[in-house]
């Protein structure tokens, strides 16, 4: 199986098997190679109404927004009216955050990079009006400093909405404009939605939730996630074509098809180099560029981006080198099956890639000394324990607070064991992925300062 047209008959072939392994309710796949582009779709957009997913239906992206979002950033850079060490207050003189210092240094290079430092899963309901993006980075002034600006890498929503309203800044016009105008219309891309309003216009999926590990997925009870983090990934949906649309720009080295030019080739390579290393995790990238996860795959390097919204999951991943990409986008289930059996297919026989083996536990897991780990670590989102019982085992409980709440995620208590020196694991799968718990930095005591899962979650207490 070598040739295009042989992996998209074997995409739609095989998309409906997967659905069904995974409890996942429809999916739409899209694989570009060279100019050529494949794709399939099955399942259904929504359990209670049966409508058909199409290759046309549009699903939210999520995160794969931040992509977009640096892209808006990097065209100002190009037009010489950003730099991107320069600090936020050149741009957005009122933003504040709980430090003053720390908000003072934070750069624009930060925020792209997730190292700002200030707490980042923030999710304020500002309204649904323009001005939602600016309502919400002026309540960022309470917002805690985790750690100092450059010190490490957490992944920080919140740092894409104040890159969102820097656009919105110096264009002059709301992000969801921006988008439009700066991104989709030149691009020619005509199933894209930067919101509900135009989501409408097409087969739109509908996330799905499961409130029991064997229970059906059910239809979330709101589509879409605040307007406030648009810029984030809160509202973008559009067909899988139209995300390797996006992509492809970026192997192109800027151009759109008609040849006019949508970014400079410095800026897309630059989206692409190294700017921070992560802690190993096993599920994010091995580094991070501007916008872009940057993956050390065997076989060649790997660029993309996940996406995750209310009952929905997004996947980008693009060969840079073999001018290769596939985009699966999904809307419920444990879709992470039909993604690694997918992605990792086009990525071997397209682009002769293999994609980074998932995180699993060993069948006799290294033995751990967890006095520095144990106590609770909290976030905007949840409350995390870890203890440990009289035989010995470690045991991780979470308490989802604020948005995840208030969408009916319930406490969950998982097992850790030991897998890579301070980094545990989870004895079971969770969603089909055997979920990294780092373990990093040290408190005046001795024990670890934060429990890491992509997000730095800082020590409250022992």
């Amino acid at each position: 199986m070598t040739q295009r047209a042989e992996i998209g008959e074997w995409v739609q072939r095989r998309l409906p098997e997967l659905l069904a392994e995974g409890q996942v309710p429809g999916a739409a796949v899209a694989v570009l190679a060279g100019d050529e582009v494949v794709d399939a779709a099955a399942g259904v957009l929504s359990t209670a109404t049966g409508v058909e997913a199409t290759t046309d239906s549009v699903f939210q992206v999520g995160s794969i927004t931040k992509l977009w979002t640096t892209t808006l950033i990097m065209q100002l850079v190009d037009a010489g009216r950003l730099e991107l060490d320069a600090p936020v207050r050149r741009y957005l003189p009122d933003f504040r955050t709980a430090d003053s210092d720390a908000a003072a240094a934070v750069t624009v290079r930060h925020l792209l990079c997730h190292v700002a430092g200030f707490e980042g899963d923030i999710f304020t309901d500002t309204g649904r009006g323009e001005d939602a993006v600016e309502k919400y980075v002026a309540t960022l002034a309470e917002v805690p400093q985790l750690f100092p600006p450059g010190a490490m890498f957490s992944y920080n929503n919140a740092g894409f909405c104040v890159l969102g309203r820097i656009v919105e800044v110096l264009r002059d016009a709301p992000y969801a404009q921006c988008l439009t105008d700066h991104l989709i219309t030149p691009l020619g891309l005509t199933h894209t939605a930067p919101s509900p309003y135009e989501a409408i216009r097409y087969r739109a999926a509908v996330g799905h939730l499961q409130h029991a590990p064997d229970a059906a997925p059910e239809p979330a009870p709101v589509w879409a996630l605040t307007a406030s983090n648009a810029p984030a990934g809160a509202m973008l949906a559009m067909r899988p074509r139209d995300l390797l649309g996006f992509a492809a720009m970026h192997l192109r080295g800027g151009t759109a098809p008609d040849g006019r030019r949508v970014l400079s080739p410095a800026s897309v390579a630059a989206m692409r180099q190294r700017q921070v290393q992560l802690p190993e995790l096993g599920l994010m990238g091995d580094a991070w560029g501007l916008g872009w996860e940057i993956y050390d795959a065997p076989g060649g390097t790997v660029v993309g981006h996940d996406g995750g919204t209310i009952g929905q999951r997004a996947f980008l991943r693009v060969v840079p080198d073999r001018n290769v990409a596939v985009a699966v986008l999904t809307n419920g289930g444990n879709p992470m099956p039909l993604y690694t059996e997918i992605a990792g297919t086009v990525l071997r026989e397209l682009a002769g890639v293999e994609l980074p083996a998932l995180p699993v536990p060993a069948d006799e897991p290294p033995a751990v000394d967890a006095s520095r780990y144990l106590g609770t670590y909290a976030s905007s989102v949840a409350d995390q324990v870890v203890r440990q019982d009289a035989d010995g085992r470690i045991w991780l409980d979470r308490t989802p607070k604020g948005i995840l709440a208030d969408i009916g995620e319930q406490p969950k208590t998982v097992e850790l064991v030991g897998w890579r020196g301070d980094t545990l694991i989870g004895r079971e799968p969770e969603q089909g992925l055997y979920l990294p718990h780092a373990f990093v930095g040290v408190d005046g005591d001795g024990r670890a300062a934060y429990l890491h899962t992509g997000r730095a979650d800082p020590r409250v207490s022992s």
